[in-house]
């Protein structure tokens, strides 16, 4: 496997790469000796994280918005440019496929995902063109970096980057030119914001490799520190912000991780678009019930050696009532994970996360603050027991 650029020239300063990294190529930084503080300097200031283990793809052509959106979940017919959304493919039956973000800048719309997903969600594209004005391509030659922090919106690091005060979450921009004026295309983004009470603000920026280590000597020069993706994990769980294939599995449906919601309302699915792949499963779930699972925020037990793993169970008794995703000890909290569960299991239910060998098993307590509320009365539940009212 080769290594980033980033992770093999910052691994004499300390950088440690993940312990599993994918099939991409691309490996980034796990942390660079300090984990845990790196998540304070992000909670105090900001950090910077190689995320260069995503895909970047990108859709030319003057369809590229309309023909997306007849064929993914969000309403992208009239993105405005510099703006970026959140996206999802999904199957016959509703269950999430890919997820993606996207940011459309002078009739370029550009998408990244995760790096294992990036050459299925290419062919996928590629295979829905048909006779649309569109051409799909993948851009290995962009990566993606990501600063976390309050410190990215004021001081230094905002001016270097060039983001206005005023700009929102899903915005986006062009970055100026460090050296010269024929730099290929840079931009930032604002992503839904992570940590405690999700308030430290996300800043993704989309670059050329070749611009990424100047950048990054730009951004800590700036006084942003070098940080993993230990620290990035932490935080997003934390907000309860779900990842593809960790999180989710192969039933996972939109509504059972959060991610329903336009553009601008930090989801990936919206509601009242018209048909696509899957969609009678969003309107059904979204209109007449509620999902069979969501996803939750727990706090392991960590006084012993034992660790849960993404994949092991949730088990109330002797019974399974859950997934665990995303597992990661965080600088305040200890061991958290998120999870999948049915839906109902009280908050305070004693829970147990199995180990991989089943030799042991972890306490573990959801956080009530993380249980995602769906106490409206659905439309199509409401028109039933109007409709019964006037026929009784």
């Amino acid at each position: 496997m080769s290594a980033s650029p980033i992770l093999s020239t910052f691994s004499a300063a300390g950088a440690v790469p993940e312990p599993q990294s994918d099939d991409t190529g691309r490996a980034v930084a796990w942390h660079f000796g300090d984990p845990l503080g790196e998540q304070r300097a992000a909670t105090n200031s900001a950090v910077i994280v190689d995320r260069a283990d995503r895909s970047v793809l990108q859709l030319a052509g003057e369809e590229r918005l309309s023909w997306l959106h007849t064929i993914s979940s969000q309403f992208v017919a009239d993105l405005p440019d510099r703006r970026s959304a959140e996206n999802l493919s999904l199957d016959l039956r509703g269950h999430v496929e890919e997820h993606f973000v996207l940011t459309d800048i002078d009739s370029i719309t550009w998408i990244d995902t995760e790096g294992t997903h990036g050459p299925g969600l290419l062919d996928f594209l590629t295979k829905m063109v048909f006779w649309a004005k569109v051409i799909p391509q993948g851009r290995p030659d962009m990566t993606v970096l990501t600063l976390v922090g309050p410190a990215t919106r004021t001081g230094a690091i905002a001016e270097l980057l060039g983001i206005p005060a005023d700009a929102e979450v899903y915005d986006a921009g062009d970055l100026p030119e460090l050296h010269h004026d024929d730099e290929p295309l840079s931009f930032w983004r604002i992503m839904p914001p992570v940590g405690d009470g999700r308030t430290l603000p996300v800043i993704d920026l989309v670059i050329p490799e070749t611009e990424a280590l100047t950048w990054w000597k730009a951004i800590t020069d700036a006084g942003a520190r070098s940080a993993g993706t230990w620290a990035y994990e932490a935080l997003r769980a934390l907000a309860v912000r779900p990842r593809i294939d960790v999180d989710t599995d192969e039933r996972t449906i939109p509504h059972e991780v959060n991610w329903i919601g336009g553009p601008g309302e930090h989801g990936a699915v919206h509601v009242d678009k018209g048909c696509y792949r899957g969609q009678e499963t969003v309107a059904r779930v979204h209109n007449l019930g509620k999902s069979p699972r969501q996803l939750v925020l727990l706090h392991l037990d960590g006084s012993d050696d034992h660790r849960a793993q993404t994949g092991s169970s949730v088990i109330v008794g002797a019974r399974t009532v859950g997934r665990v995703g995303t597992v990661v000890d965080h600088f305040e909290y200890g061991p958290i994970a998120l999870a999948l569960v049915k839906r109902g299991i009280p908050v305070d239910t004693e829970l147990k996360i199995s180990t991989d060998d089943g030799s042991a098993s972890i306490p573990a307590r959801i956080d009530p603050d993380s249980v995602h509320a769906d106490d409206r009365v659905q439309a199509g539940r409401a028109a039933i027991a109007k409709l019964r009212g006037t026929q009784s």
